[in-house]
């Protein structure tokens, strides 16, 4: 081979994975707050190679809230997220065009709870009259209070509210500054653990999910262009994340070497912990176990936008399909999530 003949062959060897990287699909993704280890399985999807294998190329951002995830799609910075579903609704009923859709549900169960000292006496939802509540203003634990009240007849009338900026919650709580909080499980547990408490032992929590309101949480969401423009890589972004969400579900050790990969800063024994319970109280459930990781009901869904609708005083009740949009899914036999604590 001519010498000529043996530099152009090289030169095509090293300019063949760079055509491929440019030929795969840009995905712009945020997360819903800073780097936690219930992330695994978006970072488990990208190490292990699901996103190239889906012709994605996806970039992964922190986020600025669950909540936030969608008013960063609607804006057109971000093509897919992870958040709040019920922040999807609150935005459906006046711009439906605009708002993201649920195309993989992931936190079967809500995480709004309310939170007290165990040495407080609060031990059932009528013992909250009489005290002082402290929330985060916009939240939707606190947005969702007044329905939390009507449904188990706690009156709003004999409840002290008083806002405050999430990450003052709990230790005001310590502190005795309110007698409760209005909170979300996954955040606060682990607020009160890295403030060297024992959240099991020592406080009392009433899970909005247990108590009337049977409402979804977090999942992934794409934009409405992203559906409209190009589908199969909405496809690939499920089937990736059903793939990875499988695998983390098997084997927390392999996702947390995934999450310290992407954030050297996080505290592994710390988030590994988070990863677990988020499978424990918002993901494992007779639910999942029978309709499969990424699916919700249709009729569960129409009860949950009509909660959100009262509780955020919203003028139109979106349709369940304009909140999820199941067309994405996995087949149900490829969607079987056991979960294993490892």
């Amino acid at each position: 081979m001519s010498r000529r003949a043996v530099t152009a062959a090289l030169g095509m060897t090293l300019f063949a994975p760079a055509v491929h990287a440019q030929s795969r699909t840009a995905v712009k993704f945020t997360l819903g707050w800073k780097t936690q280890g219930s992330d695994a399985p978006f970072f488990v999807a990208n190490d292990k190679g699901y996103f190239r294998e889906a012709g994605l190329d996806v970039t992964i951002d922190q986020g600025e809230g669950s909540g936030a995830t969608v008013t960063r799609i609607m804006g057109g910075a971000y093509d897919a997220g992870f958040g709040d579903i019920n922040a999807i609704i609150q935005n459906a009923a006046t711009r439906p065009a605009d708002t993201p859709a649920m195309v993989y549900q992931m936190w079967n169960q809500p995480p709004f709870a309310i939170v007290a000292k165990a040495s407080s006496g609060i031990k059932t939802i009528k013992d909250l009259e009489g005290r002082t509540l402290g929330g985060a203003p916009g939240t939707p634990t606190t947005r969702l209070l007044p329905v939390f009240a009507k449904i188990n007849n706690l009156d709003m009338a004999k409840l002290k509210l008083t806002s405050m900026a999430p990450n003052l919650q709990e230790p005001m709580l310590i502190q005795g500054q309110i007698d409760a909080a209005l909170v979300f499980n996954i955040t606060s547990y682990f607020n009160l653990v890295l403030n060297r408490q024992d959240p099991d032992k020592d406080f009392v929590w009433l899970s909005f999910g247990d108590h009337g309101l049977d409402l979804y949480s977090n999942g992934m969401m794409v934009s409405q262009k992203m559906i409209r423009d190009n589908p199969a890589a909405v496809a690939g972004l499920v089937k990736a994340v059903n793939k990875a969400s499988l695998d983390v579900a098997a084997d927390q050790t392999m996702a947390m070497a995934s999450v310290a990969k992407y954030d050297g800063l996080v505290n592994v024994p710390v988030e590994k912990r988070r990863l677990q319970y988020a499978f424990d109280k918002l993901i494992v459930s007779p639910e999942l176990k029978e309709i499969g990781s990424g699916d919700v009901k249709d009729a569960r869904l129409a009860r949950s936008i009509g909660m959100v609708v009262t509780g955020y005083e919203l003028t139109r009740t979106p349709a369940p399909s304009e909140i999820f949009n199941r067309s994405f899914l996995p087949a149900r036999a490829e969607r079987e999530l056991s979960y294993k604590m490892s």
